[in-house]
């Protein structure tokens, strides 16, 4: 018997780093899942994985910033799974400059992917888990906690600098967990947001002999920390090593578990100790 046994949630951006780490873990749990990537290869891959433990899993690829994403990301758990129980809010990526050098466009499509879509996601969500509340609630039965979990970074706890973007994307959505966390109450459904420090995935990896990209729906980005200066930032963190993306998925399974059922509009800072 799983902890999360029964529970369909839907994990936005899970065919691969923390978000694919996130989709194994509740799906470990019991939890059936609904996959998303941009990219189907790596969102089939994860959904192949679980199956291969025993799981239940589904794919719903595409960008959370596409029009009309968030409600076929809902519907696909409603369609596939019968419900939807758990929300993770964790696709996204980094464009960086200083504030003198950054565009419209790269302000806009941080802000897109990292607040307007969960944003979107959780209003697709609204009427879905309303009606199971309702149907609950009419048949008299006792309505079960839901679970959503918003991620968010210490650069939205603390800022950084060259990420005036990122910064203010991951600060907005704690202000989101906080908002939704007051309407949904009544719902029984907790919002919690998990703050990550640094954790080692392919956004802070630079590969050996250059610099490091992503393809976001046809743009190169940058992406990657110079080895030296995360050497350096790993010596600040109390741990003395960077995260990983299986203890970043753990941070997250803490509020979807049953433990947490009264701890709502919280953010937990997973950062080996350090914070800013």
């Amino acid at each position: 018997m799983g902890t999360l046994d029964g529970k369909v949630a839907i994990v936005s951006g899970s065919g691969r780093g923390i978000g694919r780490e996130i989709a194994l873990k509740l799906a470990s749990e019991g939890a059936k899942v609904v996959v998303n990537d941009m990219d189907a290869e790596p969102a089939k891959d994860t959904v192949a994985t679980i199956e291969a433990a025993g799981g239940q899993a589904v794919a719903c690829t595409g960008s959370v910033t596409e029009d009309g994403f968030a409600e076929r990301f809902v519907r696909t758990a409603v369609d596939s799974f019968g419900g939807l129980d758990i929300i993770i809010n964790n696709a996204g990526y980094t464009w960086d400059s200083v504030i003198q050098k950054m565009t419209d466009e790269q302000w806009d499509a941080i802000l897109d992917v990292h607040l307007k879509a969960p944003f979107r996601i959780l209003r697709a969500a609204q009427p879905v888990i309303s009606a199971q509340v309702k149907k609950a609630k009419e048949a008299g039965e006792p309505i079960p906690c839901r679970k959503v979990v918003n991620i968010s970074s210490l650069a939205g706890t603390g800022g950084n600098a060259g990420q005036a973007n990122y910064s203010s994307g991951k600060a907005g959505i704690i202000g989101l967990t906080k908002a939704i966390a007051k309407e949904w109450g009544r719902y029984n459904v907790t919002v919690n947001s998990v703050a990550f420090g640094m954790i080692k995935t392919r956004l802070t990896e630079t590969p050996a002999g250059g610099d490091g990209t992503i393809d976001v729906q046809g743009k190169e980005i940058k992406v990657g920390v110079n080895p030296g200066l995360l050497a350096a930032m790993e010596q600040m963190i109390p741990l003395g090593r960077a995260g990983t993306p299986s203890e970043a998925a753990g941070a997250v399974y803490l509020f979807c578990i049953p433990e947490s059922d009264y701890v709502s509009a919280q953010t937990l800072v997973c950062g080996g100790g350090f914070s800013i």
